[in-house]
């Protein structure tokens, strides 16, 4: 079975550029690992085709080549966060109705691929101080992903209002990311997305 992961930073984790099989460090890492824990018996190809800084717009120029040509039995697409970061200095924001239709694009190329399972995650914010002024574009930008879910995934993992949920139990919030960035998970909240990933694609291939 092959398995897609799709994104920006937060799937690329500093992987290999010249093995796509390389997972790198951050979520996808995990996920492969826990979904194998839980078939074992199962012939898993697992590709990580994460660019760091991309956004939706990149991901769609890419499609054809990074998705469509390599057919994946599953494909998992987290991205959007740095459609508000990369224009946050002036708030500059990308139309939504611009990102909609570019992630829509992405959406229905990928389901002619025949046979495929969609898992979408939505973009998060973990806490940071300094980026709470994101939400002014990215919380919309969230529903329009939660609605494309509806329409095109066959799970989806809210990960911005999980992750918040999470923050609760954890007394140094700050730890939840890579520097208190707020933005890329530390290696315990990639171990805790990859949990999530590995279940939901669990009970969409078992």
């Amino acid at each position: 079975m092959k398995i897609l992961f799709q994104g920006d930073s937060i799937t690329d984790a500093s992987r290999c550029r010249e093995d796509f099989h390389h997972l790198g460090y951050g979520y996808p890492k995990y996920a492969a690992a826990k979904l194998k824990a839980k078939m074992p018996s199962t012939d898993f190809e697992f590709i990580n085709l994460g660019i760091s800084g991309h956004k939706v717009e990149d991901l769609k120029n890419r499609w054809q080549s990074d998705c469509v040509d390599i057919a994946p039995d599953l494909m998992s697409i987290l991205i959007g966060v740095n459609d508000t970061w990369h224009h946050a200095d002036d708030k500059s924001w990308i139309p939504n109705d611009v990102f909609e239709a570019d992630y829509r694009h992405i959406l229905e190329e990928a389901k002619k691929i025949d046979g495929i399972k969609i898992i979408m995650m939505e973009p998060f914010l973990l806490p940071a101080e300094d980026k709470e002024f994101f939400r002014e574009d990215l919380d919309p930008k969230i529903q329009i992903i939660r609605k494309l879910a509806r329409e095109y995934a066959d799970a989806f993992i809210p990960l911005d209002g999980i992750l918040a949920a999470h923050s609760v139990n954890i007394a140094d919030k700050a730890s939840m990311s890579m520097g208190g960035d707020g933005v890329h998970p530390s290696e315990t909240t990639a171990d805790f997305i990859g949990g999530l990933w590995a279940e939901a694609a669990y009970k969409l291939i078992k």
